[in-house]
C-alpha cells in the first residue's frame, strides 16, 4: 500500500487511543527551523517538539552519532557498564552543581526518581518525612505520582484518588510553602520558570528565599528543569539565573534535541538510594545517551544558551512591540526562548489556527495564551518573519 494514498488523520482516529487534542495537518519532515506537511506545505516550528528539539530537527551532530551507534551498539541493560551512558553521565555531572546522575525515558521519569529520591531521603534522614510540597499551576508530568504533584486540577480529577504525599500551595509565594512545611515535609519541587502553567516567572529573589528556608528547616530542594534546563531559558540550567543551587534536578526534552531521554541529579547528601532501589530496563541505553551526549557537548562547546538568550531577547522585544500595538494584548512574559503572550479574553486557539495556516506553528498553552519555543539554533531571520505572521494575525483582529 502506497503512504501517499493513506488518510493518516483517519487511521489516527480508528487505532489510537483519544487522549489527544491534534491539529488537522500530517508533518512528515523537518530540517532545522522548519518542517513540512505531507502536503508540501512549509511551517516555521516554534513549538519545537514542545521545547524538545534543542538544536532543531535532524541536526548532524544528533543524526551522525545515532547513525554511528545505532551500528555498534544499541540495548544490552544496566546489568553491564556502557561507554555513551557514563560519557554522557560524566558530562552532566561537569557541568552542574550535583555530583551523581540517573538517566531516565522522559521528563516524567525524571521527576518520579526525583520524588523517590526525597522521599527515600526523608525516610532514612528526616525521621521518614516524605510529604514534597508543591505550587499551583506546576506541571510535573502524567504519571500517577507526577500528576499528584502538579498543581493543575484538571489534570488530577480524572484519577482521583491520587497518590497522597503532596501538599500544593501558591507560586511565587515564600510565605506559603514556610506555612506548609511541617515534621512531614521532605521537600520542596517547583520550576524555575512555569512551563506549562502558562510560562509563569518568579520574582528575582523567589527561588533564593526558597533555597534559604529549605536549607533552614534541613528539607530538600528538587527543581523540575524539564523545560528550562539545556539552554532554553539562555543560562545552561535555569537555577543558574538565580544565584542559587538544587539538591536534586530533573532535565529532560532539550537534553537529547528530539530522542526521549530523561536525567535526575542530585548533591552527594541526597544520593541514599541503594543498589535495586531504582532502575529501569532501557535507562541511558547505548543509543540514546551517544545521542544525547553529542546533543549536549554541541551545546556546550558551541555556547547555544549566549545564542538563546541573545535570540530570546530579539522575540521578546518583538512580541513587546506587537503588545503596544494591540489593546487586547494583556502581557509578554518568560525567559530566553521560553516565551509566552497573554490575551485579555479567550483566543489564543484562534490565533494559534491563524498562524498555523500562514505557516507559523505556536501553542496556545491557556485558553488567553500561546507559547512561542523555537528552537535554540532560530536566527534573527526566523524571527523577524514569525513575528511579521503573527502581526498579521493579530492585525485581523482589530
Amino acid at each position: 500500500m502506497s503512504t501517499e494514498s493513506v488518510n493518516w488523520q483517519e487511521l489516527e482516529a480508528k487505532v489510537f487511543m483519544q487522549t489527544f487534542t491534534r491539529n488537522p495537518v500530517t508533518l512528515v519532515r523537518g530540517k532545522g527551523v522548519k518542517v513540512w506537511d505531507d502536503k508540501g506545505k512549509e511551517y516555521l516550528d516554534f513549538v519545537d517538539g514542545i521545547a524538545v528539539n534543542s538544536l532543531g530537527h535532524c541536526h548532524p551532530v544528533l543524526v551522525n552519532a545515532l547513525v554511528k551507534q545505532a551500528r555498534t551498539l544499541t540495548q544490552v541493560s544496566n546489568l553491564y557498564y556502557t561507554i555513551p551512558q557514563l560519557q554522557l553521565a560524566e558530562l552532566l555531572v561537569k557541568s552542574s552543581c550535583l555530583d551523581r546522575v540517573f538517566l531516565a525515558n522522559s521528563g516524567a521519569e525524571a521527576v518520579e526518581g526525583s520524588i523517590k529520591l526525597a522521599r527515600r531521603y526523608g525516610k532514612l534522614k528526616l525521621d521518614g518525612a516524605y510529604e514534597v510540597i508543591t505550587t499551583t499551576n506546576s506541571f510535573h508530568g502524567r504519571t500517577l505520582a507526577t500528576t499528584a504533584a502538579t498543581g493543575q486540577n484538571n489534570f488530577q480529577e480524572p484519577y482521583t484518588p491520587l497518590p497522597t504525599g503532596f501538599v500544593n500551595v501558591a507560586y511565587n509565594d515564600i510565605e506559603a510553602i514556610k506555612a506548609a512545611t511541617g515534621k512531614l515535609t521532605c521537600a520542596v519541587m517547583l520550576e524555575p520558570v512555569q512551563g506549562e502553567g502558562g510560562v509563569n516567572v518568579p520574582d528575582d529573589d523567589y527561588l533564593k528565599k526558597v533555597r534559604a528556608w529549605c536549607d533552614e528547616k534541613g528539607i530538600l530542594l528538587i527543581l523540575d528543569e524539564v523545560q528550562t534546563g539545556i539552554g532554553r531559558t539562555g543560562t545552561l540550567f535555569a537555577y543558574q539565573q538565580y544565584g542559587i543551587e538544587p539538591d536534586i534536578m530533573a532535565l529532560a526534552k532539550g537534553m537529547g534535541s528530539g530522542i526521549p531521554i530523561g536525567a535526575f541529579l542530585a548533591r552527594e547528601k541526597a544520593c541514599v538510594f541503594k543498589r535495586g532501589e531504582h532502575g529501569g530496563t532501557f535507562v541511558g541505553n547505548p543509543l540514546v545517551s551517544a545521542g544525547a551526549y553529542a546533543v549536549l557537548k554541541y551545546i556546550i562547546d558551541k555556547n547555544i544558551p549566549a545564542h538563546a538568550l541573545a535570540m530570546g531577547q530579539l522575540l521578546q522585544a518583538g512580541l513587546n512591540k506587537l503588545k503596544d500595538k494591540y489593546d487586547f494584548v494583556k502581557d509578554v512574559r518568560g525567559k530566553g526562548l521560553l516565551l509566552a503572550m497573554g490575551f485579555k479574553e479567550d483566543i489564543a486557539k484562534d490565533v494559534m489556527q491563524k498562524c498555523m495556516a500562514c505557516g507559523l506553528l505556536i501553542n496556545n498553552v491557556k485558553p488567553n495564551a500561546i507559547r512561542l519555543m523555537p528552537p535554540l539554533i532560530i536566527t534573527e531571520k526566523d524571527i523577524r518573519k514569525a513575528l511579521d505572521i503573527l502581526d498579521n494575525v493579530l492585525k485581523e483582529r482589530q
